[in-house]
């Protein structure tokens, strides 16, 4: 089966011998063997279109060597390149050209042709424009070819390096996203704790609707992306969540652009910002606060903002974990120019605001 196989599987030598075999180089040689008849016409007796027959003869021979000594042999002696093993072959083709025409012509009597001081300068003239131009353009060809192999070569190592860098940035945002997970549920289970400790009667309704939050966040979290109007539906229920614990201290409202619903976004980003109001900001005030979530889209650039009324900026508030790393998958889904800033609410309160350029 294998040796079958194997019979019927293209010779990789042969393909490369018909690769160079180009178009472009097939037209360009004769071409140039049409510009020699045409050079050559007045100083030969020989009819133009013989004339030119030959030229094509010689040319096309000297092409087919030049695409086979770029095949075989396999191997070469380490001092001889292949690049000059081609011109080589080529040179030397170009004279064994020009004479089998000339065999051929005089009809394989050596003699006659020996003796012709009209073919003989007729060889010369063939053969050495040949010399002239083979060669020269050999090394053109394979200027060109090496230059192309070279582009070519840049592009993939290009190309290989934008795959590695996305890899790359991929595996830092799953990272960053993994540490959000737990740092968000254990933060929302000790509220629920809190609540059964100080026996508080919406203990109760407060785990029933963690338990329903977490069936509808859980299968977003492994995700690298969302949309804006899945992240702002998990805000609402986390909001409604909390303004079951502290009915008399959190007022909330969400409102966002319609046009802003379909943007790719990272999960938990927005929750992160709603979360840490209520810890840092709703929490620990006795009066409690209202929180504002809400975003524009203006001239290309979207703004989400989360805006308490809560006890203000705290020291070391923008340098927690959560808002940490919540930076840095901002800069890596929407690249360096996002950012997030804490700005001081009058007369009190903190204004969290994200800006990115949407992609």
């Amino acid at each position: 089966m294998s040796s079958t196989h194997a019979a019927r599987s293209p010779n990789p030598a042969w393909q490369g011998f018909v690769s160079y075999l180009t178009p472009y180089r097939v037209l360009l040689s004769l071409a140039l063997a049409t510009v020699a008849a045409l050079i050559l016409a007045p100083i030969f007796i020989t009819p133009f279109p013989v004339l030119l027959g030959r030229t094509t003869f010689v040319s096309m021979l000297a092409l087919l060597a030049f695409s086979a000594a770029g095949q075989w042999p396999r191997r070469l002696p380490r001092w001889w390149a292949r690049w000059l093993f081609q011109v080589v072959v080529v040179a030397a083709a170009v004279p064994v050209a020009t004479l089998a025409v000339y065999v051929v012509a005089v009809g394989g009597d050596l003699a006659s042709l020996i003796e012709s001081e009209a073919r003989i300068m007729g060889f010369l003239w063939i053969a050495g424009s040949g010399l002239v131009v083979g060669p020269l353009l050999a090394m053109g060809a394979l200027y060109r070819q090496r230059d192309a192999e070279a582009r070519n070569q840049a592009l993939s190592f290009e190309l290989e390096r934008s795959e590695l860098e996305r890899q790359a940035l991929d595996a830092r945002l799953r990272l960053l996203q993994a540490q959000v997970e737990p740092h968000f549920l254990f933060n929302t289970l000790a509220n629920v704790q809190a609540l059964v400790e100080t026996g508080s009667p919406q203990a109760a309704p407060v785990l029933r609707s963690l338990i329903a939050y977490l069936r509808a966040a859980m299968p977003r979290l492994q995700g690298e992306s969302t949309s804006l109007s899945d992240e702002v539906a998990l805000v609402q229920v986390y909001l409604e969540l909390m303004h079951l614990r502290m009915p008399d201290r959190l007022r909330f409202h969400v409102a966002l652009p319609p046009e802003l619903s379909g943007l790719r976004f990272p999960p938990m980003a927005l929750l992160t910002l709603v979360e840490n109001a209520v810890r840092h900001g709703i929490d620990p005030s006795e009066e409690g606060g209202e929180i504002e979530v809400s975003g524009e889209l203006l001239e290309g650039q979207v703004r989400l903002w989360v805006s308490d009324t809560g006890i203000g900026m705290v020291q070391a508030m923008g340098g927690g974990t959560g808002l940490r790393n919540l930076r840095e998958r901002l800069s890596l889904f929407y690249g360096r120019h996002a950012s997030l800033t804490l700005t001081e609410n009058h007369p009190h309160g903190v204004r969290a605001e994200m800006a990115f350029t949407p992609h």
